[in-house]
């Protein structure tokens, strides 16, 4: 559990996701995020706990192009969050994306994210004793889902807490979710996918 915490205090594109929605629309906006990444997370661990490495091995090749896609996608949301003009934070949270969007984007990048999913196929095997079956499996999969879940709230609400401030900076603010989104897309270009 330690170092599932670590692994979520670290962050990389699926936290930078998070934190650029909620500094963007608010909490509940980056809450819905977080409830996308994990779901994402719950599917790649859904591969690994069912044992599909062999579906892995031969989808890597489409795995790596939907990466790519990932990528472009993110780049594309962190130059659309630069661009952006001096609205005020309350306008953006009433006309805000629809909370739709946001789990689907969180969804998106999580499943598509290749260091989760090797971390995934290689950590959380390693705390169930051989033989255990699937259920202990199961088990870890689920405190590690919980541990990384509510670890995304807490960014969330950190993010949360920075608005008041990012809202008297003005055109700041928006270059800073720009470069978070433009960072997670970069991260997720440099993530190694050995094949």
């Amino acid at each position: 559990m330690s170092a599932t915490a670590l692994l979520v205090a670290i962050p990389g594109p699926n936290v930078a996701l998070i934190v650029a929605n909620t500094l963007a629309f608010g909490f509940c906006f980056g809450a819905v995020t977080v409830l996308g990444t994990t779901i994402g997370v719950a599917l790649q661990l859904a591969v690994v706990v069912l044992g599909l490495a062999v579906l892995l091995e031969f989808a890597a090749s489409a795995f790596l192009w939907l990466k790519w896609v990932g990528v472009a996608y993110l780049l594309y949301l962190g130059i659309i969050a630069w661009r952006q003009g001096v609205a005020d934070l309350e306008e953006r949270k009433a006309s805000g994306k629809p909370l739709k969007t946001l789990f689907w984007q969180g969804l998106f990048l999580a499943t598509i994210n290749p260091k989760t999913l090797i971390f995934n196929a290689t950590f959380l095997p390693q705390f169930v004793a051989p033989g255990s079956g699937s259920g202990a499996l199961l088990v870890t999969a689920a405190i590690y889902l919980a541990v990384i879940f509510f670890g995304d709230l807490i960014w969330a609400a950190s993010a949360q807490t920075a608005r008041p401030l990012l809202a008297k900076l003005g055109r700041l603010r928006h270059k800073l979710t720009g470069v978070l989104l433009f960072g997670s897309g970069v991260g997720l270009a440099l993530a190694r996918v050995d094949r």
